[in-house]
């Protein structure tokens, strides 16, 4: 008999896939906004203590980078606060929570892989309060896995920066991308997958923090130029004509990015048995899922 899963964040990228790949083999209780808000601790606890579940993986999180800066207190709420109340109510239940992470918990001045055993350093309010997160996690819930992961994009949610790329390259005959931060996209469907693949294994000796990326590395200018290649290959309507880098002083905005933020996976390979496959495979296959689904016309 499968184990119950609340899945909290099931309308978000990463969320909307574990949904996918989760349904049609276990137990789910998909929750998402408003039949749950994580910046209010009363519906979060009334839901878990409603449901009962033995898994609980948070898939929601406080995403504008930017924005954060201005809104610490709603960004704190949801990536500190919430993450705590799960953490106690999986500790009352002995349930398993597993939690979505960041590699924005470091600072990006290293120039190797980061470790999950690794200081961190976050520089902006959505790094501090994920990192906040984390902590209050391992203090608090014997049994959970965090994994982090980094430069996130899917099929699914509103906007991200394949979406992005590909919506101003419809408009613009000319982009201007950062090539100073390095990092490894990484597919929504592919975290999704991974944690489908952990839930089995899910023991209390292999709680811990983990690191997922799809392999391989590239800077924001380096991603953009491959998304309008593999766009271009596969029929989207473009415009652009040339991708120009730049560097992050040239694009002032309010969050501090890590400028080096590359995850060591091995200790989750090793879990898996499997490598992460490399990410502009992983790019080809979602322009070509997505464009599918939406007959190659733009966002």
């Amino acid at each position: 008999m499968s184990k119950s899963i609340l899945l909290i964040g099931s309308n978000g990228q990463v969320g909307k896939e574990l949904q996918q790949i989760l349904t049609s083999h276990s137990n789910v209780i998909s929750v998402a906004r408003p039949t749950v808000d994580l910046s209010q601790p009363d519906t979060l606890r009334k839901v878990i203590r409603s449901k009962q579940p033995q898994i609980i993986i948070n898939a929601a999180a406080y995403t504008a980078v930017d924005k954060a800066e201005s809104e610490t207190e709603l960004a704190t709420a949801i990536n500190a606060t919430a993450p705590l109340i799960l953490a106690e109510e999986s500790q009352k239940l002995r349930a398993f929570l597993i939690h979505i992470s960041t590699d924005y918990v470091f600072d990006g001045n290293g120039c190797s892989p980061y470790q999950e055993t690794d200081a961190t350093n976050p520089l902006s309010v959505y790094g501090k309060t994920k990192l906040a997160g984390e902590e209050a996690i391992r203090e608090t819930c014997a049994h959970h896995l965090i994994l982090r992961t980094a430069w996130v994009y899917g099929n699914f949610g509103k906007s991200n920066f394949v979406k992005t790329m590909l919506r101003l390259g419809g408009e613009r005959q000319e982009l201007r991308v950062v090539a100073d931060q390095i990092g490894s996209p990484t597919w929504a469907q592919d975290i999704a997958a991974v944690i489908a693949q952990i839930i089995p294994q899910l023991t209390p000796e292999i709680s811990g923090t983990y690191h997922y990326t799809n392999s391989g590395v590239a800077s924001w200018y380096d991603f953009a130029v491959a998304i309008f290649e593999e766009a271009q290959q596969l029929g989207f309507p473009l415009k652009v004509q040339s991708i120009i880098p730049i560097t992050t002083a040239e694009y002032p905005i309010p969050a501090r990015r890590p400028a080096y933020s590359v995850l060591a996976c091995g200790k989750t390979s090793a879990l898996l048995g499997t490598y992460p496959p490399h990410w502009r495979q992983r790019l080809r296959q979602m322009l070509q899922d997505w464009g599918l689904g939406i007959g190659k016309t733009l966002p």
